[in-house]
């Protein structure tokens, strides 16, 4: 196929980039004009990349220039918690720049999207109640897709992530958190640890991509699936799982920070999950994988990492 791809420069975007290349697909990706492509250095020479500066007419013609079988729209601007001076960009990025994107597909005849939604838009497993302004932004989105799907004929499957995580992961999130005071030693203060989290390894993500892409052609209109975990597990033992694959006991003062306002404790279970997919990676084994290739590449870049 040939997929045109946003958020390419992102942890899920620059691993789907990869794994598409590794299947034989061919890659278009829109980027914004100051984008650090780096951690797609060794994809770059394989792949198509477009300048999105804004506006509508660059979008349009990267559409036009490379006329994908199938768009998969993996950007957007994540904040748990956001500032009143971030409101512009959150909306600019997780609305304006997606609606921009389904105009231009309406307009050169291109039909087919795979669109990236978040579990957190379903607060306490409510239908609809999102934990954030980020997640309401999704849902707009969402809900902008949904003309295009009635109006014009899309065909379109949302993919809800959970946690996700994997090797060249540079997210400021748990596992790095986690990987600095194993090798520390320093205390770390977290919430009281009773949420339970679902947390889905990379490459068990990527699977999710793919097969949703191969079912596309085959769906009437509109589908919206989970990329989910059954094996859950709370936060504590979380910990204590990471502890024992790296050999380390975590020094961690329970309860020393709140909980996130709208912390969420019981991950939604509103959603199906994607019909033929299953996680095929343990926690165990994703830890051990990552961790693995995190030593690796602090070896090969030396001091001063």
């Amino acid at each position: 196929m040939k997929v045109f791809l946003t958020g390419a420069t992102g942890f899920i975007g620059s691993q789907l980039v990869k794994r598409l290349l590794a299947d034989n697909h061919e890659v278009a990706i829109l980027v914004r004009q100051h984008s650090d492509l780096s951690v797609l250095h060794d994809a770059l020479p394989k792949i198509s990349v477009h300048i999105h500066d804004g506006s509508y007419p660059t979008l349009y013609a990267a559409l036009e220039q490379t006329r994908p079988d199938v768009v998969c729209h993996v950007a957007s601007l994540f904040l748990a918690q956001h500032k009143p001076e971030d409101v512009n960009r959150l909306i600019e990025s997780n609305l304006g720049m997606p609606t921009q994107l389904l105009e231009a597909m309406q307009q050169l005849g291109l039909r087919r999207l795979i669109n990236t939604g978040t579990s957190w838009q379903h607060f306490e497993d409510a239908a609809y109640n999102p934990v954030n302004l980020y997640a309401a932004t999704k849902q707009a989105f969402e809900d902008l897709l949904a003309y295009y799907v009635s109006a014009h004929g899309f065909q379109a499957i949302t993919l809800k992530l959970f946690d996700t995580y994997g090797p060249g992961d540079t997210r400021a999130k748990l596992f790095s958190l986690l990987r600095k005071t194993a090798r520390s030693g320093v205390n770390l203060r977290m919430s009281p640890g009773e949420q339970l989290l679902d947390l889905v390894y990379i490459d068990d993500v990527l699977d999710a991509y793919l097969l949703a892409m191969q079912r596309l052609p085959s769906i009437g209109a509109a589908e919206c699936y989970a990329v989910s975990n059954p094996a859950r597990l709370t936060l504590k033992d979380l910990v204590r799982v990471y502890g024992a694959v790296v050999g380390k006991d975590l020094q961690i003062e329970w309860g020393g920070l709140p909980y996130r306002p709208r912390e969420t404790m019981q991950p939604s279970t509103r959603q199906p999950r994607l019909p033929g997919w299953q996680p095929q990676i343990t926690l165990q084994q994703g830890i051990a994988h990552m961790e693995a290739d995190t030593l690796i590449d602090g070896l090969l870049a030396g001091p001063g990492k």
